[in-house]
């Protein structure tokens, strides 16, 4: 009888001392990982504090360009390579050094392009109804990339019915949400292929805009300019690198034939910043559409971040 309660005994004190280890384990996991998630939340706020500093920066760029003309050698043009923090960072004014600080640790990229280069499908729905010239613009670009017409002409439609739904404050069951950016196409019906294969020439901007002769691809002033072949516009690309137009009577001493209607020019208004903050394993990125209306006169129209999630790897999206 008493060695059986002595086995009990023992059983109980190791059943105790095991609860109790677990306990301990646990506290001491969640005290670890709160510190973690803390940490990781601290670093996504520090991130974010120098990827406005770099929307900023861009912004003063473009707002400093003095020149009537915008093209592919001015300063905005030239892409940020991945670099480190510190090296953005001057010495304090008594001649301290940042070395061996976290900004040694920290890397930062960005680019800042011209979406007037692109095709704007804002220029396939004017005033309710779908634009002519915008049409065939995107025509000879569906036949040049080698997409169906009739996802082009769902395209149109489902722009014009979601312009009219948003302009006149209505609701219906089945009306397309207006898109903002180009990866939101699937939302009026469009593939994903179709999309995917559009993305490096098309943009969305809030109203019609000119296609820049200046920083333009090939494909896009072939679908600009009726009277180009995909050749005439790779020399045209060419000829400008040296010599950038100037003036619309620039455009059109070099295309005699231009057709009416064809929206180009030599400047540009609307710019997309990306930034892109590299911290160990952990990236955050930035995109952002700016406009701007004149000399210091640059505005955000809105900024999107991707970063991933606590606890996870799946990137997740903040407006």
């Amino acid at each position: 009888m008493k060695r059986n309660q002595r086995g009990a005994a023992l059983l109980v004190a190791m059943l105790t001392v095991t609860l109790v280890a677990t306990f301990a384990a646990t506290a001491m996991w969640q005290q670890w990982r709160n510190a973690e998630v803390e940490d990781a939340e601290r670093t996504r706020i520090q991130a974010g504090w120098v990827l406005t500093g770099a929307l900023d920066w861009a912004r003063l760029i473009l707002g400093e360009d003095s020149t009537t003309i915008d093209h592919l050698s001015e300063p905005w043009a030239v892409p940020l390579e991945e670099a480190r923090l510190s090296t953005f960072l001057a010495a304090d004014r008594s001649g301290g050094d940042i070395t061996g600080t976290d900004a040694e640790n920290v890397f930062l990229s960005g680019t800042i392009s011209d979406q007037q280069a692109l095709l704007n499908l804002g220029n396939l729905v004017v005033g309710g109804s779908v634009n002519e010239a915008g049409m065939r613009s995107f025509q000879r670009l569906f036949s040049l990339l080698g997409l169906p017409q009739s996802d082009l002409n769902r395209l149109a439609e489902n722009l014009r019915f979601a312009s009219d739904i948003a302009t006149d404050n209505q609701s219906a069951p089945q009306a397309p949400l207006a898109p903002r950016k180009v990866d939101q196409l699937t939302w009026l019906g469009i593939s994903q292929a179709t999309v995917s294969a559009l993305q490096p020439y098309v943009t969305l901007l809030p109203r019609t805009t000119q296609v820049n002769i200046n920083t333009a691809p090939p494909e896009v002033l072939y679908a600009v300019i009726d009277s180009f072949t995909l050749a005439d516009a790779q020399e045209l690309v060419a000829m400008r690198s040296a010599t950038p137009f100037r003036t619309g009577t620039d455009i059109l001493r070099k295309i005699p034939k231009l057709p009416s209607g064809a929206l180009l020019g030599v400047n540009s208004q609307f710019f997309e910043v990306r930034g892109r903050l590299r911290l160990d394993q952990l990236v955050v990125e930035e995109r952002s559409l700016v406009q701007r209306d004149g000399p210091r006169q640059v505005r955000t129209l809105w900024r999107e971040r991707t970063l991933p999630q606590l606890g996870t790897a799946t990137p997740a999206t903040s407006r």
